[in-house]
C-alpha cells in the first residue's frame, strides 16, 4: 500500500489533531503540577519520624509504583461510577488517575533529592534560628529542586508519552486524534506513522531541553 503524503496537511491537523494535542499537553501539565504538589506532601510524610505519617505514604507510593498505569486508569474509570453512583467522563478520570499515579514517582524523586543533601545544610539552617518549615523552604528545597530538575523533566517526558494510554478509556488525546483521522480518511497506516512522528518530535525537543538544563545545573555546581 502506498503512503498518501496528502494525509499530512494543515486542515487535517486543525480538524482532528489539534484537540487531541491540546488535551495531551493539558493532561501533562496538570498531572505534573498536581503530582508535584501531592508528591511533595508524600515525600515529607515519608521523611517524617512519625510512623503514622510515613507508613501510609510508603504503602501508597509502593503500591502505585508496582501497578501498571493502564490498569490504574481502567480500574478508576470502571469502578468509580459504582462508588459515586454516576458515570464520570474519560477526560476527568484520566486527569485524576494521572495526578494520583505520578505523585508516587515525583515523591521518590523529591525524597531522594532531599536526602542527597549533606546533613550540615539542615544543621546550618537550624543554627540560624530557622524553624523546620523555614529551613525546608529556604535552604533545603531550593538546593534539592535545582539538583532534581533534570530528573523531573525526564519524568515529565515519560508522563507525556504515557498520556497515550488514555486511549484505552476513549479519551480524545493526540493518539485518538490520529486514530479518528485515519479511520475517517481511510489511511490508518499514515495515521499511526504520523502519531509516532508527532510523539518522537515532541519528546526529542523535551529531551534536548532536559540535556541543556542538566548542563546548566552542572555549571552551577
Amino acid at each position: 500500500m502506498e503512503l498518501d503524503l496528502a494525509f499530512f496537511n494543515a486542515d487535517l491537523m486543525q480538524r482532528y489533531l489539534l484537540g487531541g494535542l491540546v488535551f495531551s499537553l493539558q493532561l501533562t501539565v496538570i498531572a505534573t503540577l498536581g503530582g508535584l504538589v501531592l508528591g511533595s506532601m508524600l515525600a515529607l510524610m515519608r521523611l517524617s519520624d512519625r510512623r503514622w505519617l510515613s507508613l501510609p505514604a510508603t504503602i501508597y507510593v509502593n503500591t502505585m509504583r508496582s501497578v501498571p498505569l493502564v490498569m490504574v486508569i481502567l480500574w478508576f474509570f470502571l469502578l468509580m461510577p459504582f462508588v459515586l453512583g454516576r458515570p464520570i467522563g474519560a477526560e476527568l478520570s484520566a486527569t485524576v488517575t494521572f495526578v494520583a499515579f505520578e505523585a508516587a514517582f515525583f515523591c521518590e524523586i523529591l525524597r531522594s533529592g532531599i536526602q542527597a543533601l549533606p546533613r550540615g545544610q539542615w544543621q546550618a539552617g537550624m543554627a540560624l534560628g530557622m524553624t523546620a518549615a523555614q529551613n525546608l523552604r529556604l535552604v533545603i528545597l531550593p538546593q534539592a529542586l535545582r539538583n532534581m530538575l533534570p530528573v523531573l523533566l525526564t519524568q515529565v517526558i515519560v508522563l507525556f508519552q504515557d498520556t497515550s494510554l488514555v486511549y484505552a478509556i476513549g479519551a480524545y488525546d493526540l493518539l485518538k486524534g490520529f486514530d479518528v483521522a485515519g479511520k475517517i480518511l481511510g489511511r490508518p497506516i499514515e495515521a499511526y506513522l504520523g502519531a509516532a512522528l508527532a510523539y518522537f518530535l515532541i519528546c526529542t525537543a523535551l529531551s534536548r531541553l532536559a540535556a541543556r538544563l542538566q548542563r546548566r545545573v552542572a555549571i552551577l555546581r
